[in-house]
């Protein structure tokens, strides 16, 4: 059953990008759709309208692009962080990447920087949470996860008063509401220049994680053993938490803080393919891509006014936690 997984996730994902075209404001047949698409690269005799043309092009296939990278980035790094520190209770913002990110964001919302800097700067703060998590955790030779992890929450605790620091003294009319609602986490506005931010550094960090699937295997045994089958742990490691942190950085960056994503979707992954990631990343990706394109229609078409995704992947996320919690601890009972 499980080899069959990945193909039907990808049949998921294309019935949910479908899906996606054919709500909203301007419904886009997936019949309709099937002759836009194709027609950029086929002799398609154009029986459409410019409107439902522009819909496509400018604003409904960048965004579920967006959303599809996000969600993949995201699953991918929770669930490669959780192999890392052995830890099914750990998410993407362990080294603080995501508080990073948010007080980058901040302080080009404050500076009135243009909305094209923005992703930059949150970009920037980004890795430099992680470096400096880094930097703390190499002091800890002994004990390098561990110093990772305590790295983590410090500097995350840096970041947010920061971040405080700043709604605190920005302007209540103007900035505090920019910036609130950019910490809320939405992909409102993303076009086809967030799409271009992203892509990039979304698909140079995933392609070295689908490389060192079976090296990331071997991580969750002891040190010795995993040195013993030949695996430069080190090496590993430090790849995995920079390609990870990466995407991390880039999906803040563009749609503020989401979170949940990273922490449950591993674990819903895992129930399907088991621990081997030579299965689970593909299939993290696919299943993060999914959900979140498909919170992302449920955000923009629940009510007049969109609801920012954030939100909405709290709303699920937090009591399919519970019920894993709960379901485990049956489990580990009988």
């Amino acid at each position: 059953m499980r080899r069959w997984i990945i193909p039907l996730l990808i049949l998921l994902y294309i019935a949910v990008f479908i899906l996606s075209f054919a709500l909203g404001r301007f419904p886009v047949t997936p019949y309709e759709l099937m002759k836009i698409l194709f027609s950029r690269i086929l002799p398609i005799e154009a029986d459409w309208t410019r409107q439902a043309e522009s819909v496509v092009f400018n604003i409904r296939l960048p965004r579920i692009l967006v959303a599809s990278l996000i969600g993949a980035g995201l699953s991918l790094s929770g669930l490669v962080f959780q192999m890392i520190f052995r830890n099914p209770m750990v998410s993407p913002d362990v080294l603080g990447t995501t508080s990073g990110a948010g007080f980058g964001a901040a302080i080009a919302l404050l500076l009135h920087l243009p909305s094209p800097s923005i992703p930059y700067f949150a970009f920037f703060f980004g890795l430099l949470a992680v470096f400096l998590v880094w930097l703390i955790g190499s002091r800890v030779p002994n004990n390098q996860i561990l110093g990772l992890i305590l790295g983590g929450i410090m500097i995350s605790a840096i970041f947010e008063s920061g971040t405080s620091f700043i709604k605190l003294v920005a302007d209540p009319n103007d900035e505090l509401p920019a910036i609130t609602y950019f910490l809320m986490g939405s992909l409102a506005g993303c076009g086809n220049a967030e799409l271009k931010t992203i892509a990039i550094p979304m698909v140079v960090s995933a392609i070295p994680l689908l490389l060192l699937s079976w090296h990331l295997n071997l991580l969750s045994l002891p040190e010795e053993e995993a040195r013993s089958l030949g695996v430069n742990t080190k090496a590993v490691r430090a790849i995995a938490i920079a390609s990870a942190s990466l995407l991390t950085a880039s999906s803040v960056a563009v749609a503020g803080m989401i979170g949940w994503v990273g922490l449950v979707i591993p674990h819903i992954t895992r129930m399907m393919t088991g621990p081997d990631s030579r299965l689970t990343i593909p299939s993290s990706a696919l299943l993060g891509a999914a959900f979140l394109t498909a919170v992302d229609t449920v955000a923009r078409t629940v009510s007049y006014q969109e609801i920012p995704i954030g939100i909405l992947t709290s709303f699920i996320g937090a009591p399919f936690f519970l019920y894993l919690i709960i379901r485990e601890g049956r489990r580990n009972v009988a």
